[in-house]
């Protein structure tokens, strides 16, 4: 039995739903993929944004100002130590894109929209307290809270005043108030005291306006917080509890995974959601079960698209996060448990034996209104043998430094980007100009079972259906001690009343960074060797093998050239079938 919930997402029932095996059958829908937000839905977003400006919400935001925070909890998380040496060279810096702090004009802004959220967002607070003392870090944490306060605090703006940005800042200026608030200059603390009041009070009714996911949570966690540690705040304590538990339910599946189907927004959950804990710690007060329960099925969920190297794979436009940060942020969690092997819900299927770990795209791509800059990723896998990567996906679409050309990062969400079975060179699903996510997979229908020797998944998806007239359906089998992956790929006619055409295809493979190829002479397979010396056979039958050039996003978003394995054909109007194996050598 499979039912609805209100976010379109199916909610398994019955034995299986705890075990590794799916019942034959059992389907995602999407529902919402064709369009972004519908003209109501953009008209109201739009008057909200209008009643910013009225004398009404200016009012709302007037009140008795704090004199004090009640208290100054801790931030569980440790910063970008370069971000934060550059911050003591009086450089802003993320992701490649860097600004003099004195030369900062935060009223005209020249920046990208990462560097202008990490500006807006205060996370450098972290990465500055990460490498300076107090003494070193107060008198520039202040220049650039000083810069901030003059071009935002009285005017309410985007992206400044955004609902998710404020949620942010509040957690983080709480957490680093001995950074910001040691000044004797009582006028600059009387400011910064007052704005943090009235962000509060402006996110109050507009927090649940967010985008579920990661904006609505940090929206919410910000009036959380600033209820606990604003004086008067503790009255409305229920009210803000609730609508927190409100938020998480409609941004976390019931799996554990989140709305995006982006590890990165995983990541990002995890630490709003712990840092919020601890806003509870600083005041001796239990953290509602809603949050705690929130962090224990986040955490599982994000071991199970981590690889043997302990980082996050490729998917939904991110890239690595590096295992030492994961490490630090799983382990401020506090949650000790398994990755988990399938996530029906937030789509990935995960296949592990001996040392090689295989992770299964599932699932059809979020919908338009829950992610920016979603990729075309259906049925893709990534796979790792230990510590390194065989098969990946290009990745970092979101995540990659300012330098990354604007054509290369929207070519890194095509389907062409990911390991997978791509047909007349067409995305699976399209991607528009807007960013968002159009026409193509609805549906994907997948089954897993786990035997004594090994694990097998089936999953099709109908992306090519209504374009091309075909399903593509994609089996995958994991021997049990891990040394022998092997697949297969079919283009099944999906209607027998419409006349075909023959039609090409392409099954890519993207091969890790350092991955060595030496393809045979017979043109149907090749030998693989690893960075560590690992050697892997990889041999296919149904179509022409060639190796190609590909790139990689690291977890510091820069480009890697790496190869790819090609397999070419053309299937006639019955359809087409080609199978592959990765073998371990030696």
């Amino acid at each position: 039995m499979v039912e609805l919930s209100p976010l379109g997402a199916p909610i398994e029932s019955g034995p299986n739903v705890q075990g590794d095996s799916i019942d034959e059958g059992k389907r995602l829908i999407r529902q919402g993929g064709d369009k972004g937000l519908s003209l109501a839905e953009r008209l109201a977003e739009r008057f909200h944004r209008l009643t910013w400006r009225t004398p009404i919400h200016g009012m709302r935001l007037k009140g008795r100002h704090p004199l004090k925070l009640i208290a100054v909890p801790d931030d569980p998380f440790l910063g970008d130590a370069r971000r934060g040496n550059a911050l003591l060279d009086g450089r802003l810096s993320f992701r490649g894109e860097s600004r003099a702090i004195a030369a900062l004009d935060l009223a005209k802004p020249d920046f990208s929209k990462a560097f202008a959220e990490y500006l807006h967002g205060f996370s450098w607070l972290r990465d500055l307290s990460t490498v300076a003392t107090r003494a070193q870090g107060i008198p520039i944490a202040e220049a650039l809270m000083r810069r901030w306060l003059d071009a935002h605090a009285d005017t309410v703006s985007e992206p400044a005043w955004r609902a998710d940005l404020w949620g942010r800042r509040i957690l983080l200026w709480t957490a680093h108030a001995p950074l910001i608030l040691s000044s004797t200059d009582l006028v600059y603390r009387s400011r910064v005291l007052n704005t943090l009041a009235r962000g509060a009070r402006h996110i109050d009714r507009g927090a649940e306006k967010a985008a579920p996911g990661a904006p609505r949570v940090a929206a919410m966690c910000g009036v959380v917080a600033a209820g606990l540690l604003i004086p008067g705040g503790d009255v409305r304590r229920s009210a803000t509890e609730a609508a927190l538990a409100k938020a998480l339910a409609a941004s976390i599946f019931e799996d554990g995974g989140n709305v995006a189907r982006a590890p990165a927004a995983q990541v990002d959950l995890l630490m709003l959601l712990t840092a919020l804990r601890e806003v509870y710690a600083a005041r001796r007060l239990e953290a509602p079960t809603s949050v705690t329960n929130a962090i224990a099925a986040l955490v599982p969920a994000l071991l199970g698209v981590c690889h043997g190297d302990r980082d996050v794979s490729s998917w939904q436009g991110g890239a690595p996060i590096g295992a030492a940060v994961l490490d630090q942020i799983i382990t401020a969690t506090s949650v000790r448990t398994r990755p988990l092997r399938q996530a029906r819900e937030w789509g990935y299927q995960r296949l592990a034996a001996g040392s090689t770990v295989v992770i299964l795209d599932g699932a059809p791509p979020p919908i338009a209104r829950l992610v920016e800059g979603g990729c075309a990723s259906t049925l893709a896998f990534e796979m790792s043998d230990g510590p390194h990567r065989l098969v990946v996906n290009c990745g970092g679409a979101r995540a990659g430094v300012v330098q990354l050309p604007a054509a290369l990062a929207e070519g890194l969400r095509t389907t062409a980007a990911h390991s997978t079975l791509i047909v007349g060179d067409s995305n699976s699903t399209a991607i528009h100009a807007d960013g968002t996510l159009g026409r193509g997979v609805s549906e994907v229908e997948l089954a897993r079972q786990e035997s004594e020797g090994l694990s097998r998944v089936e999953a099709s998806h109908d992306g090519y259906a209504r374009r091309f007239g075909f399903l593509h359906r994609r089996q995958l089998i994991l021997a049990s001690d891990g040394r022998e992956l092997r697949g297969e790929d079919m283009l099944l006619p999906a209607t027998k009343r419409r006349k075909l055409a023959a039609t090409g295809f392409a099954v890519r493979f993207h091969l890790g960074v350092g991955v060595q190829v030496s393809p045979t002479a017979d043109g149907l397979a090749a030998l693989l060797r690893l960075p560590g010396g690992g050697l892997w056979q990889f041999r296919c039958r149904g179509g022409t093998l060639a190796v190609e050039e590909s790139v990689w996003i690291d977890a510091d978003g820069r480009p890697h050239a790496t190869m790819q394995l090609v397999i070419t054909g053309e299937s006639p109007a019955g359809g087409a079938s080609v199978s592959w194996a990765f073998k371990r050598a030696g």
